[in-house]
């Protein structure tokens, strides 16, 4: 006689979605500690963004999606890739690293649409080379800004590793002017 346990079956459509709604539920309770400062104090989204690392409040972002294909926008400026379809919206894509004068954020395997949280107000996307997990604050060590970042970088980090983390507010950046005039 085998020991070996038998096979589970595969999930049902009905499993599958108590398990979906059991995950949703844990990140509204997640985005809402984030909201009041219980629990995940300190902890943001760290993207690369060309050479930049930054760190991303959890409460200013809507959600992170695999690259999918974007359709251009003529006579827009080249850090606006476009409109992509995001569960049935359309989305406006920013590559967030030309934005930033780096070099374009070629479509990788790694790279991920970051969108911003509807409270912000604006119905867009940035482009990051990869997502590199949550970061707490209480783990790096502050460094003092430098005198030519933008008003939209509001704090920065030094790691463990000695590597600059920049953290951005996205409801400042999205009042910046030169972010909302994508045409030329």
């Amino acid at each position: 006689m085998s020991s070996a346990e038998p096979a589970l079956p595969a999930p049902t459509g009905a499993e599958r979605r108590s398990r979906l709604r059991r995950y949703q539920a844990q990140l509204l309770e997640r985005m809402h500690d984030a909201q009041s400062g219980i629990a995940a104090a300190g902890r943001e989204l760290g993207v690369q963004f060309g050479a930049s690392r930054c760190l991303l409040d959890l409460t200013q972002i809507g959600e992170i999606v695999p690259w999918q294909p974007v359709s251009p926008v003529p006579l827009a400026r080249d850090w606006y890739l476009g409109l992509a379809n995001i569960r049935g919206q359309l989305t406006g894509v920013i590559d967030f690293a030309r934005y930033l004068d780096y070099e374009a954020t070629p479509p990788a395997a790694d790279s991920r649409i970051i969108t911003l949280a509807p409270g912000l107000g604006l119905n867009c996307a940035l482009l990051g080379a990869r997502v590199l997990g949550l970061r707490k604050h209480d783990d790096m060590t502050p460094a003092p800004l430098a005198d030519d970042v933008p008003s939209w970088c509001v704090q920065q980090f030094l790691d463990q590793e000695g590597q600059l983390w920049s953290r951005l507010d996205l409801a400042l950046l999205v009042q910046e002017e030169r972010f909302l005039q994508v045409g030329l």
